[in-house]
């Protein structure tokens, strides 16, 4: 019996390795996750060879860098810098204050995948997009030699690329305010990620239309009363409107920030009281306007045996994306709630730039 672990768990351990800023090997090329490079894994990297730093074409065009590989741009790391510059590369935070940290030499030459795929990986651990990468020779050997996780490209390309399975854990009667007929479902992805969860209000019919909202997780609205978004007021109001209508589903996709995590999500918050929008903010930390997986939405329904939904939502795209996984959207529901003279320009963004209907 085979003990150890498959390319599914293996990819889990990179994401925690890189976490904790031990770096892992992607093919033949050794990465280290900016956000925790240490001086001495920097030294222990600069002695291998050469040292590139990866970053998104994003995060590259606030820094006036060439993204010549298109979704990415590989930097080389200048010979007199510490991890202090890495991580300012990484991180706008100081971009205003401290505008010129180029210039850059930006590599064109040479296959760029195995960078993508670790970008990819360090995005999926919530961390900032950008890894510092350094070619090893016999990677497979290297790897064993220092006890290191290894990945193959096809591995990490897969793992970014398909759909993780989800598995009921449990549930369990929970009673609320909204209705006492309320269910709590705990669904637990095999690739090693956050759990999800679900609110089933009373007992919807599987072959109808079930009414339901596909809730990304916000700490601050929904759990602090935060008035910079409508988070926690949109979660109030589709419970209470599933419990008036006493047959719901609400899943709680734990997607913070719109994918991107608590803690960049507050370094968006940051960038934002420099004057950025949300979108802008996004693109200057290197993601895209959104990085939610709605596959995953898609998937709990059908697991739960839903096929069609009579959808709470103020975003298009929420709708297009069930459908286009292959749940039916008979008809919207419009949440249009939690406006305040706090959020007003975070939800003008919404309308402008992300197409939301408010």
């Amino acid at each position: 019996m085979p003990l150890g672990p498959d390319s599914t768990e293996r990819i889990a351990r990179a994401r925690g390795d890189l976490r904790m800023g031990v770096p892992v090997v992607v093919d033949g090329l050794l990465v280290a996750a900016a956000e925790t490079l240490t001086p001495a894994r920097l030294s222990a990297l600069r002695e291998l060879g050469p040292a590139v730093l990866a970053i998104t074409a994003r995060r590259a065009v606030t820094l006036k860098a060439r993204p010549y590989d298109g979704d990415i741009a590989r930097l080389r790391l200048p010979a007199d810098v510490g991890p202090d510059w890495v991580r300012s590369v990484a991180e706008p935070a100081d971009d205003l204050s401290h505008p010129l940290l180029g210039p850059f030499v930006t590599l064109r030459e040479g296959d760029a995948a195995a960078h993508r795929a670790a970008i990819g990986l360090v995005k999926s651990a919530r961390l900032l997009p950008a890894v510092l990468a350094v070619e090893v020779p016999g990677a497979v050997a290297f790897a064993m030699a220092h006890g290191l996780t290894r990945v193959t490209l096809a591995e990490a390309a897969a793992a970014l690329a398909d759909a993780t399975t989800l598995s009921e854990v449990v549930s369990a009667r929970v009673p609320l305010a909204v209705s006492r007929a309320t269910r709590l479902h705990v669904f637990r992805p095999a690739d090693g990620s956050e759990e999800h969860y679900v609110v089933e209000i009373g007992s919807p019919p599987r072959a109808e239309p079930v009414l339901a909202r596909l809730h990304s997780a916000c700490f601050t609205g929904d759990l602090l009363g935060s008035l910079k978004c409508d988070c926690g007021a949109q979660l109030n109001a589709a419970l209470a409107q599933m419990g008036a209508e006493g047959a719901g589903v609400l899943l709680y996709l734990n997607q913070e920030g719109r994918g991107i995590g608590l803690a960049n999500k507050m370094r968006a918050y940051s960038l934002q009281d420099q004057g950025f929008d949300t979108v802008e903010a996004n693109h200057r930390l290197g993601f895209e306007d959104d990085e939610r997986d709605f596959r995953i939405g898609a998937a709990i329904l059908r697991e739960m045996g839903f096929l069609a939904v009579r959808l709470m939502t103020n975003n298009p795209a929420k709708i297009e994306m069930m459908r286009a996984n292959g749940i039916e959207v008979t008809g919207r529901v419009p949440l249009k709630v939690g406006h305040t003279a706090e959020n007003a320009r975070y939800l003008a963004t919404k309308a402008e730039k992300s197409g939301h209907l408010l």
